[in-house]
């Protein structure tokens, strides 16, 4: 038996913990931990699972805050740091010790050093990183959307700008800049992405479009798209509008041997009956597929998270909640290979949350 613990974020002045039973399938809600406000994205520490970091997804003046992590997903409270800028929706945390954290509000970004405690953040050698206005597309605004990073370099898709923006350590940590930008199609509205044998995925939120290229060589060149893919399922009610929020690719495991792409679709508009859907995708001749359709029955899924990072047991699993209803959170069973999902857990007594970390009880 694997007692999973999953904490949980979401627009609210609390982090929620839960315990997943594997063999029993059931999803019990623990406790929760008070929080700055709006706690929208959580991860855990890259080496430290004990260790948790938050944003808090405020305006004017968004922010970072670290926990430690206990029995049972137990959080306190260490530090808190301004972001740089308004409403950050996504922290990462960087090989180096650094946390990265992106400003939606005031299209800025900030990679905050810790000290030699991973705990405390040394806000004074960060410096902010601002992205220009954009002069094509359809929001008018740079919108940074996530920190990612990838070997050396820190990658950030722009919502507004349908760039992913390249950006390098200038000598001391903190001190970061824009050394180049990865074209994405104008209007699309790049918001995730993933990075699986050197090549791109990255999905669209204002197209809701999954697209795939070769990455491109340091520091600034530039590779055309393979595939592009609509996200959105065939039957659409009337009155809908879809906005695509996440993307991930589980590695392959002996259980899971080939690496799907799940993408969410958040209906904004008129719901469908079913819900929301989780998109199944394969890379097959360097083309992507669509596998699968799941409908969830939950409402603006903004974030899910599969369970492989907690380790032996987890890769089997999705968790997955919506923005808005009363759906709550609920665990899926990768089926086929990977290629379908079996919802096996569901908890109503948190009607929404947004980000999700898995631990092993």
């Amino acid at each position: 038996m694997v007692k999973f613990t999953i904490l949980a974020g979401g627009y609210t002045s609390y982090i929620a913990s839960y315990m997943f039973n594997s063999e029993t399938n059931n999803l019990t809600y623990l406790n929760q931990y008070s929080t700055g406000g709006n706690p929208s994205w959580i991860i855990s520490h890259p080496m430290n699972k004990s260790i948790l970091y938050a944003t808090n997804e405020n305006v004017p003046a968004g922010a970072l805050q670290s926990f430690t992590v206990g029995p049972e997903g137990a959080l306190t409270l260490v530090d808190t740091a301004y972001s740089g800028g308004s409403g950050p929706p996504h922290c990462g945390g960087l090989s180096t010790g650094q946390v990265a954290i992106v400003n939606y509000g005031s299209g800025t970004a900030r990679v905050i050093p810790t000290t030699t405690d991973p705990l405390h953040f040394s806000i004074n050698d960060s410096t902010i990183v601002t992205f220009p206005v954009p002069t094509t597309g359809t929001q008018g605004v740079s919108e940074p959307h996530m920190a990612y990073q990838y070997g050396e370099e820190l990658l950030i898709p722009d919502k507004g700008n349908d760039k992913i923006w390249r950006l390098g350590q200038n000598g001391s940590p903190g001190n970061f800049s824009v050394h180049g930008q990865i074209a994405q199609p104008i209007g699309s509205g790049p918001r995730h992405i993933q990075i699986y044998e050197n090549q791109l995925y990255t999905i669209h939120e204002l197209a809701s479009t999954l697209t795939l290229q070769d990455f491109p060589a340091y520091p600034n060149f530039s590779t055309p798209l393979i595939s592009n893919i609509s996200t959105v399922p065939y039957y659409q009610p009337a009155g809908s509008s879809f906005a695509a929020a996440e993307v991930l690719i589980p590695l392959p495991t002996a259980e899971f041997p080939t690496p799907y792409i799940y993408t969410s679709n958040r209906n904004i508009g008129v719901q469908d009956p079913r819900g929301d859907t989780i998109a199944i995708f394969e890379k097959v001749d360097n083309r992507l597929v669509l596998r699968n359709q799941v409908y969830t029955g939950l409402d603006q899924i903004r974030g899910m998270m599969h369970g492989q990072q907690a380790g032996e047991g987890g890769d089997a699993y999705i968790v997955a909640a919506g923005f808005a209803g009363t759906a709550g959170v609920k665990v899926y069973k990768r089926t086929e290979g990977g290629a379908n999902l079996e919802e096996v857990a569901v908890n109503t007594e948190l009607p929404t949350r947004t980000s999700f970390v898995w631990l092993k009880q």
